[in-house]
């Protein structure tokens, strides 16, 4: 069994999560206390407000510090999820595998090898072999591809479509303030019909269809944040579970940290608690 530490509760990173765990790994989520996740019926990001949710039958938990995170990962019942301090929880972690899977497109990730035995990359501005050991890539032209050396794809293009919507069907805080909405994950809209707000800035619908993304009320969102995703299909359902891109994803990381395993990782991967001894 395998302690990996997922950074990040979005609907990459939880995917990531729940297939590690579902294949008997001990996993353990980052994130900030209030993310602001839209896509919160494919992730494990209402925990972080609500307490606990489910994702395609595992629940994760919000821990209140991350002294009670050892007795559920000896439960195996539930990924903890944790707020505190990044450098705090991977301190008294100490993870075999950090996996970064935040998606933050726009910006340069900071060095993170040499964190933990095993670092992997998630999204654009990656560079295996510099500021991770590995990066798995996550653009759709080669979705799932495992880098050993090098940089993943720049962020590029425009979103796959959706019956003939792309870009569209999104909507970008237009500044920074405190999210609020009183719709929830799965609803039917109207175009230009108003499902949020941002201090005194409404949001509406851009075009009819189902919620598929809405940043939780009360997270705190910055300008260009992503708060909004109408699915023009109009399933709710469609709304909930792992989807095709973060599924693919998923299994990429899972099959990474079984080749490293293979390659002669295994004196860094087989303790529950990391290479550094037990944890305090």
């Amino acid at each position: 069994m395998t302690l990996c530490l997922v950074r990040g509760c979005g609907d990459i990173g939880s995917a990531v999560a729940r297939a590690l765990f579902s294949a008997g790994h001990a996993v353990v989520i980052h994130d900030v206390a209030a993310p602001s996740f839209a896509r919160r019926g494919m992730a494990f990001t209402n925990a972080m407000f609500d307490g606990s949710a489910i994702l395609e039958g595992v629940t994760g938990r919000r821990t209140a510090d991350v002294f009670s995170i050892r007795r559920m990962l000896e439960r195996r019942q539930e990924i903890p999820l944790v707020a505190e301090g990044f450098t705090k929880v991977l301190e008294y972690l100490r993870p075999q595998v950090l996996i970064d899977a935040r998606m933050n497109k726009r910006s340069v990730p900071a060095r993170q090898a040499g964190l933990a035995p095993l670092t992997i990359g998630l999204g654009p501005n990656f560079i295996a072999g510099d500021t991770t050991d590995l990066v798995v890539e996550t653009a759709w032209e080669a979705l799932g591809r495992i880098i050993a050396s090098g940089s993943s794809l720049p962020l590029s293009g425009e979103p796959r479509p959706i019956d003939g919507y792309g870009r569209e069907r999104y909507v970008y805080a237009p500044a920074e303030g405190r999210f609020e909405t009183d719709c929830q994950i799965g609803a039917r809209v109207a175009k230009g019909e108003p499902v949020a707000c941002i201090e005194d800035v409404v949001i509406r619908a851009p075009i009819d269809g189902c919620l598929r993304g809405l940043t939780h009320a009360g997270a705190a969102v910055q300008a260009r944040t992503k708060v909004v995703e109408i699915d023009p299909r109009g399933d709710p359902a469609k709304a909930f579970g792992i989807a095709e891109r973060p599924g693919k994803i998923s299994q990429a990381v899972l099959a990474a940290i079984n080749e490293h395993h293979g390659q002669g990782a295994g004196r860094y991967l087989h303790s529950t608690f990391g290479s550094h001894g037990p944890m305090p």
